[in-house]
C-alpha cells in the first residue's frame, strides 16, 4: 500500500456515525438550546401580530411544544428530538425500501 492509496469508508459506517451525531445533538446538545422564541414567533411579536395566533390541531399531541408530555422538563426536549430523529429515520427508510422495490431491474435478467 503506497501513500496515495485511500481507504474507503463503508456506507453503513457513515450512516451509523451520522445517526449517532444526530441523536447526540438532538438528545444532549439540545439541553443548552435557547429558551427564546423561534424566528417566526419573534417576528410575529416584533411586528405585533402574535395575537392573531390560532390553536393548532396538534397542540395536545405527544410531542407538542418540542417536549414529551409527562417527562421532566429538563430532558423532555431532548427526548422529543431523539424521537423526531428516529421517526424521520423510519420514514426515510420505508420510502427507500418502497422505491427500491418499485425500481425496474437493470441486471438484464427476466
Amino acid at each position: 500500500m503506497n501513500a496515495t492509496t485511500t481507504r474507503r469508508v463503508s456506507t453503513r459506517t457513515v450512516l451509523v456515525a451520522g445517526l449517532l451525531v444526530a441523536l447526540v445533538l438532538a438528545g444532549v446538545v439540545s439541553l443548552w438550546a435557547s429558551a427564546s422564541p423561534d424566528g417566526l414567533n419573534r417576528v410575529a411579536g416584533d411586528l405585533g401580530f402574535s395575537g392573531a395566533e390560532q390553536a393548532s390541531g396538534a397542540q395536545d399531541g405527544p410531542l407538542a411544544g418540542y417536549e414529551v408530555a409527562g417527562v421532566d422538563s429538563r430532558w423532555s426536549g431532548g427526548l422529543a428530538g431523539v424521537i423526531g430523529c428516529l421517526v424521520v429515520l423510519a420514514c426515510t427508510s420505508a420510502l427507500m425500501l418502497l422505491r427500491k422495490r418499485s425500481a425496474p431491474r437493470t441486471d438484464g435478467g427476466e
